[in-house]
């Protein structure tokens, strides 16, 4: 069943308000990925266990932003498909992407038994590609 314009309305909402949450964390990611040396981490990194722990967060932080600018990413498309008409749409049938699904995930490209049958053959992908 097609999405009714109230529930692309609702969706549409969901995708800004997520864009904008996610724009705030990556401006805070960036300036704690920019201002945080090692030292600035853990304290002054006086032996290897210190430095390793002060590099482990240092890339997590690393990996946190590149996380929310994947998700940014794809809702992104997903705003644009919005815009085009083919939000909800699955790539791989064509068929109607449940409303339940896009409210979980907001840029999902394909419905539930394409996206299982996608993880079957290339196994787990990111999330901005569901």
């Amino acid at each position: 069943m097609a999405l009714t314009p109230d529930r692309i309305d609702e969706l549409r909402e969901m995708i800004e308000r997520r864009i904008a949450a996610l724009l705030d964390e990556l401006h805070e990611d960036i300036a704690r990925v920019r201002s945080g040396g090692v030292e600035n981490l853990s304290g002054p990194a006086h032996d290897p266990g210190d430095e390793s722990v002060a590099t482990l967060i240092a890339d997590l932080d690393r990996a946190d932003l590149g996380r929310d600018l994947s998700e940014l990413r794809a809702l992104e498309a997903a705003r644009t498909r919005l815009a085009e008409g083919g939000y909800g749409v699955c790539v791989d049938c064509g068929g109607d992407i449940g409303y339940e699904r896009l409210r979980v995930n907001l840029a999902a490209l394909r419905d539930t038994r394409c996206q299982t049958q996608h993880e079957k053959v290339y196994g787990a992908v990111p999330a901005s590609n569901l």
